[in-house]
């Protein structure tokens, strides 16, 4: 369940949007692709069209099961979207080397994963 906690608020555009203290979105319907670029930029990440595959899969997910993915389901579920070269944790790991299955889950606009630390 998303922390209900304000920590702080990104300013994007004219929208302030409220970030619990682990820097996920307060409310999930608050998420656009503008959004996820302005939380990439505040961590120095620039968002290139492969992590907007693997974000794209997890919003996917979410749709389908309302929850975010630890990392092996993850892995499945780029694996079956992506073709298996993009579904290997090497893969995700060089996307999101910090922890794939939090940091994508983040700038997805989703909340953390319940199995992730």
């Amino acid at each position: 369940m998303a922390s209900t906690e304000i920590d702080r608020y990104l300013q994007v555009g004219a929208q302030r949007i409220a970030l619990d203290p682990e820097g996920y979105l307060i409310a999930l319907d608050d998420w656009t692709p503008a959004v996820a670029s302005a939380m990439a930029a505040e961590e120095g990440r620039e968002l290139t069209d492969e992590h907007w595959e693997i974000i794209s899969v997890l919003r996917d997910f979410y749709a389908r099961y309302e929850a975010s993915p630890a990392m092996r389901p993850l892995v499945k579920a780029v694996a079956q979207s992506l073709g298996s070269e993009k579904g290997r944790s090497l893969h995700l790991m060089r996307l999101f080397p910090e922890s794939p299955a939090k940091v994508a889950a983040r700038l997805a606009g989703l909340p953390k994963p319940a199995n992730c630390l």
